[in-house]
């Protein structure tokens, strides 16, 4: 008797959880392996956000919540959404969740009927396919060139909508290429959304903070507000307050698709830690000015990264306009050998001999979505990124 249900044979493990679990693993086993895979900051937990933790749990805060969170970081998440993206949500019109990616996972589960369409642009994050696909939906993968910034234009979009299409799922800034959608590019998008009225838009922002060469990010609700009953945008304090492990995301939308997530929610999930609640809390009402400091060392680094790799021949490097990823591209190392006679036919077979050969891990860009690249994350200090370009450097000079 088969004990693993039949839809799991279509959805894949995460390859970016995948690959940060082998970095770990080899780590371990005492290999000096550099991993540039996981999408988390090096940066600590503000002390403010620790201090209020540790005051919630002495203050007696231990004990369930209501599903949908607290009163006290409902109102923090409709104080940031205004304060941050001119948007106005009720009560009624927010949730709160264990991270951002339980949130998307939670509306997909709540909305989606088998068969009912996923428009995701790609370079995508991983999970937004498989997950669509866990729940019974159809992922419908646009892809988006590097000629038009790996933005989905709308055109393309128009080309995609068929009679299922129920939701737009856009990602800004993006991971994994750092691509933040203009005014004027969600505009146009907006106005393909207004001629179909069954269509909706997803819009995950979580690393809205992490902007790059004094652009401005416009949140979808905001550019759009006619389409607010339309629209669930979807953050968190994971990427930006350095605070992944606390596991706490977010959304704001139609009260309607709210309270069909929280019934979701609370036969599931029941409700986020009351602790990092409480942490969270602080996060989004406490001092913000740091976030700009942070986004600057991040910009700092993503200039070295790109100096350095795009020296090497096969590597071509773009330059994100956010988030802490770079999206290389690799075509011209295909069908080349390693020095035992391999030969690198796909962007995964370069994964695994940056892994081998230089001792860094890295995730092959085919689970973005968009082949031949690999995603790196520059989430980690100055010197260990140098160090893993060095090594890359090298590795690829050994190329038959």
């Amino acid at each position: 008797m088969q004990l693993t249900a039949a839809r799991l044979s279509r959805v894949k493990a995460s390859a970016s959880e995948a690959a940060s679990r082998k970095a770990r693993e080899l780590i371990s086993a005492g290999v000096d392996l550099i991993s540039l895979a996981t999408g988390e900051p090096d940066f600590d937990t503000p002390d403010h956000v620790i201090e209020a933790a540790i005051a919630a749990m002495r203050g007696g805060q231990t004990r369930y919540t209501s599903s949908d969170g607290t009163v006290q970081l409902k109102r923090a998440i409709a104080t940031k959404f205004e304060r941050d993206n001119n948007i106005q949500y009720a009560p009624n019109e927010i949730l709160a969740s264990s991270g951002a990616k339980n949130v998307v996972f939670l509306a997909l589960m709540a909305s989606l009927d088998a068969g009912d369409e996923v428009i995701v642009p790609a370079p995508h994050w991983v999970s937004y396919t498989d997950m669509t696909v866990l729940v019974g939906g159809t992922p419908v993968v646009v892809s988006c060139s590097h000629n038009n910034g790996y933005k989905l234009d709308a055109e393309s979009l128009e080309k995609a909508i068929t009679p299922r299409t129920k939701w737009l799922l856009l990602n800004t800034p993006n991971n994994p290429t750092g691509a933040i959608y203009s005014r004027e590019e969600l505009e146009a998008l907006a106005e393909v959304v207004r001629r179909h009225p069954r269509l909706h838009v997803m819009t995950d922002e979580i690393y809205e903070h992490i902007i790059f060469d004094g652009l401005k990010f416009h949140s979808f609700a905001a550019v759009a507000p006619d389409l607010k009953n339309r629209t669930l945008t979807i953050n968190g304090v994971s990427k930006a307050y350095a605070m992944t492990g606390w596991r706490t995301g977010f959304a704001g939308g139609p009260a309607e698709l709210i309270e069909s997530m929280r019934r979701v929610q609370s036969q599931s999930l029941g409700s986020s830690s009351s602790i990092s609640q409480a942490a969270a809390v602080a996060a989004l009402t406490g001092p913000q000015e740091f976030l700009l400091e942070r986004s600057a060392a991040f910009q700092a680094r993503r200039d070295r990264v790109i100096a350095m790799l795009n020296w090497v021949p096969g590597l071509s490097c773009s330059r994100p306009q956010g988030a802490f990823y770079l999206f290389v591209g690799c075509a011209d190392l295909l069908g080349r050998r390693t020095p035992d006679g391999k030969v690198l036919a796909a962007d995964t077979d370069v994964a695994e001999f940056l892994v081998e050969y230089a001792k860094v891990m890295v995730v092959n860009g085919g689970a973005y979505g968009l082949s031949p690249h690999f995603r790196i994350s520059i989430a980690t200090s100055l010197e260990r990124l140098e160090e893993a370009c060095r090594r890359i450097t090298s590795a690829i000079s050994a190329l038959r």
